[in-house]
């Protein structure tokens, strides 16, 4: 799985919904601020995890957004799949695409990537926003 630049500004952003989820609806104009996210693309990225679900938001002028769920039940590989409906199985983890692939029959390397593949996503479906928020809060 590759982490865009636009998955790093994303999970950025909702970092930023989930230290303040106790607050009133951010504006994506503090978000950008805060995460150093440019704020054309942050609308363009909100606009996406507002179709997905993940965030809602309130318009007006006490609007903004927020996280549809507890930082707790959203974790990073909800958020990488919200974004990139572009993995897909047949797609391999090296190449374009496992059908353009002239060693696809043979290829002594394809274990090897679905396996490192198989094991970032491990890592990101079982890291929360919260586990984030904590490793912030941990002393140093």
């Amino acid at each position: 799985m590759l982490v865009t630049q636009k998955k790093q500004y994303a999970l950025r952003a909702l970092f930023e919904l989930a230290r303040r989820s106790d607050q009133a609806p951010i504006k994506s104009s503090e978000i950008a601020e805060a995460q150093a996210i440019p704020p054309r693309f942050l609308e363009v990225i909100m606009a996406k995890l507002k179709r997905s679900g993940l965030v809602i938001s309130k318009r007006g002028f006490h609007g903004g957004y927020l996280l549809a769920r507890p930082p707790a039940d959203i974790s990073v590989a909800d958020l990488f799949t919200a974004l990139d409906e572009k993995d897909r199985p047949e797609a391999c983890s090296a190449c374009v695409g496992k059908s353009t692939c002239p060693f696809m029959k043979n290829c002594v390397f394809m274990p090897l990537w679905e396996e490192a593949h198989n094991a970032v996503e491990r890592v990101f479906g079982r890291t929360s926003l919260q586990d984030l928020l904590d490793r912030d809060q941990a002393p140093s």
